[in-house]
């Protein structure tokens, strides 16, 4: 018989896997950069979530079994959590501005906020040069 634990686990990998599907759909039907790196970045977050859970119960589960390999494993996947929930949206965000930046502009996009805010360039002027009177 299958055990409640199994089935939460099924469920959480389901989850998972359906949201990093999504993720790969938006990738290949969005317009243009920027809503791909929404869809690339939430969803396959969000998805990984789901997984990594599904993992760190199992880890669980088979550390209370008897097994220290189990702690280890549930001890390493939340650390590849904490990795991946600081990293996907820190890496969308330098990403989006670099393409903002680079003069990408959004798809159907009538407002652009940011455009008034774009970093300052160096202006190189040439040094005034005296003329000497002959």
């Amino acid at each position: 018989m299958i055990g409640i634990i199994t089935v939460i686990v099924y469920i959480l990998l389901a989850i998972g896997i359906f949201f990093n599907i999504l993720a790969g759909i938006g990738l290949l039907r969005f317009p243009d950069v920027y809503t791909r790196l929404h869809a690339g970045t939430k969803c396959t977050t969000f998805g990984s979530i789901f997984i990594i859970g599904s993992v760190i119960i199992l880890g669980l589960k088979s550390w209370y079994l008897g097994n220290v390999n189990g702690s280890v494993l549930a001890v390493h996947s939340i650390g590849a959590l904490i990795a991946i929930l600081f990293t996907n949206p820190t890496g969308a965000h330098a990403i989006a501005r670099a393409a903002h930046i680079s003069g990408v502009k959004p798809y159907g996009a009538i407002v652009d906020d940011l455009e008034k805010r774009k970093p300052a360039t160096k202006k190189t002027t040439k040094p005034k040069v005296k003329e000497e009177k002959a």
